[in-house]
């Protein structure tokens, strides 16, 4: 399927591997121009060359903590001019309730709300110019069916949710489309980082963690980062523009709810 944005630009943060990377990947097998963003640089620059060679699409990379705020201004401007957005952030590290400060909301906050928010208002406008634009925020399942250990992740995710479904609403009659879509469980450094919390909580291998948490999604297994980016290059496509403020489930059946 031609999906019609061939020749676009898009900036892709957190892109160097995982869900990111998977996004990045999609798009520039559709022809998207890309600036993919990261913290580290070896890595960052190594996912964008693979890039270059697979799909021949330009590659801009700006390594950076896109959290701050010199970094998040030093890849607004290489993105100037992006008709796509999709941002993305690792999620903050599970605990108990009684765990988190102050400070650790503050900066979950920060990573999974106010700094997508941040980017949506830099690049959201120019879209608005040119009538046409494209926005995925990665948030997660937890935002639909709240995961007890990720409250840091619960409780920002579902701040730019609310922000989403109003501001969506707004942009949508200028031809620009904002959506989330949002991850369950998949075949990531970071899934794979909280089975191996579950295996050393309850003494377990973390092969026995994992198929443990795949037993409980009804496709009996995790998703792949390529069916993720797949999805996100869809959401960034032409056929894109009657789904407006919508929260797209990606988790193999894992939430168990009728709407």
């Amino acid at each position: 399927m031609d999906l019609g944005i061939r020749g676009r630009k898009a900036l892709v943060t957190a892109s160097s591997r995982g869900l990111g990377l998977g996004c990045a990947r999609a798009l520039a097998e559709a022809g998207v121009e890309l600036v993919m963003n990261a913290r580290g640089a070896e890595a960052l620059e190594e996912a964008a060359e693979a890039i270059r060679a697979d799909f021949g699409v330009p590659v801009t990379t700006v390594a950076g903590d896109i959290t701050a705020e010199d970094d998040r201004a030093r890849v607004i401007a290489a993105a100037e001019g992006a008709d796509i957005l999709v941002t993305n952030a690792g999620g903050p590290p599970p605990g108990m309730w009684t765990d988190w400060t102050r400070e650790d909301f503050i900066k979950a906050l920060d990573a999974n709300m106010l700094t997508p928010i941040a980017l949506m208002q830099a690049l959201v406008p120019g879209m608005i110019e040119r009538r046409w634009g494209r926005v995925v925020n990665i948030t997660s399942q937890s935002v639909k069916a709240p995961i007890p250990i990720l409250g840091l992740s619960n409780s920002a995710r579902t701040g730019l949710t609310g922000f989403v479904a109003g501001m969506s609403r707004q942009v949508a009659k200028y031809g620009v489309v904002v959506n989330n879509l949002l991850p369950g469980s998949h075949a990531t450094e970071r899934r794979f980082a909280l089975d191996r919390a579950i295996a050393e909580r309850e003494g377990i291998s973390v092969e026995e963690a994992t198929r443990r948490v795949q037993a409980e999604i009804p496709a009996g297994r995790y998703g792949t980062v390529e069916e993720f980016g797949a999805t996100c290059a869809f959401m960034c496509s032409q056929f894109a523009g009657f789904m407006v403020g919508q929260n797209v489930l990606l988790d193999g059946g894992n939430v168990n709810a009728t709407i």
